[in-house]
């Protein structure tokens, strides 16, 4: 039977689920949706069903949340420390979600746990964070960004004696494919975090011995994502859409491409928890960029950027709050 603390845990942890999926809709369906390859409730049905399929796909980076960021937590404070690092995530995902900033829902569910554990005196895995969530979190950008360009420019040498209409109407079909496979990798890559903090609290509440993640939690968290992303993100879509950069279908299948192809490579390869949010911002920004600079807006650029420096911190500091607070419950 579960523990009060230990339900609490699982309510957080699928509500942070459900925020991260109407936070991060706006990633896999912007794009298609501003080019009218998909109509607004058509993209969104296809990222809820692509987003359940994803989450079911692997496990990798839910053990790297739960066993690489934080040394195991002990005592009966242990609870206290996994949930304010989900009141720190969800807290951050709201408030950005509320001023429209592209943000990351992982990295601030990694500054969560991280805030969560300097307050309760719980040794955080600096090496780990830095391995697997610093590095990453810098290159994955600059990778989508190069990687977003080079398609982009083979996309305009391929088509460049074409039919501007027939090729128009070829690259709106497959902006449905490449949207389908942004949301297949958001699904694999955001619903493993939250399995990863349920599995870490079963491990602390010895309902299990190991890391690996019951199918139940798999399922749940699937679930959860898929629901939140069907609920949509219509502010963060503006600035993805349309604020950045005014995207062409060929343009959005190219700046899709590219970011679901960096997903995948992360979270197979390295089990890495990176960003949806920061690979499809940085493909938007380099498939822009080949029209010509000054044709992507770079002031808006740097303001999602000062929110991606700010997230580690900040929901940190909520997390360390609310450890302070849920400690004297």
């Amino acid at each position: 039977m579960l523990t009060a603390g230990l339900v609490l845990v699982v309510v957080l942890a699928l509500a942070f689920d459900f925020t991260n999926g109407f936070h991060d809709a706006a990633n896999a369906i912007a794009s298609a949706v501003s080019t009218r390859a998909l109509t607004l409730r058509a993209a969104l049905a296809l990222a809820a069903v692509m987003n359940l399929v994803g989450a079911l796909l692997g496990t990798g980076v839910a053990v790297t949340i739960a066993s690489g960021v934080i040394d195991t937590p002990v005592g009966a404070d242990a609870l206290h420390v996994v949930t304010a690092a989900l009141v720190g995530a969800i807290a951050w995902n709201l408030v950005t979600w509320y001023f429209g900033l592209p943000s990351s829902s992982s990295h601030a569910l990694v500054g969560g746990l991280v805030g969560a554990a300097l307050a309760s005196a719980t040794s955080v895995r600096w090496a780990g964070v830095l391995e697997k969530v610093v590095v990453p979190m810098v290159v994955s950008p600059v990778i989508g960004l190069v990687l977003g360009y080079l398609v982009m420019t083979a996309i305009q040498w391929a088509f460049r004696n074409a039919n501007a209409h027939r090729a128009g109407r070829l690259m709106r079909r497959a902006q449905v494919v490449s949207a389908a496979s942004l949301a297949l990798g958001h699904g694999l890559q955001d619903a493993q975090k939250s399995m990863g903090v349920i599995v870490l609290a079963l491990v602390v509440t010895g309902r299990q011995g190991d890391y690996s993640v019951p199918l139940w939690v798999v399922v749940a968290c699937a679930l959860a994502l898929s629901a939140g992303t069907w609920s949509g993100g219509l502010r963060i879509m503006r600035t993805l859409g349309r604020r950045i950069f005014h995207l062409t279908p060929p343009h959005g299948f190219a700046a899709e491409l590219s970011a679901s192809s960096v997903l995948y490579l992360t979270a197979f390869a390295f089990a890495a928890p990176v960003s949806t949010t920061h690979v499809i911002t940085s493909a938007v920004m380099g498939v822009g960029a080949t029209t010509r600079r000054s044709a992507v807006r770079w002031s808006v650029a740097a303001d999602i950027a000062k929110g991606w420096v700010l997230t580690l911190p900040a929901s940190a500091a909520v997390a360390a709050a609310a450890y302070g607070v849920t400690a004297l419950l």
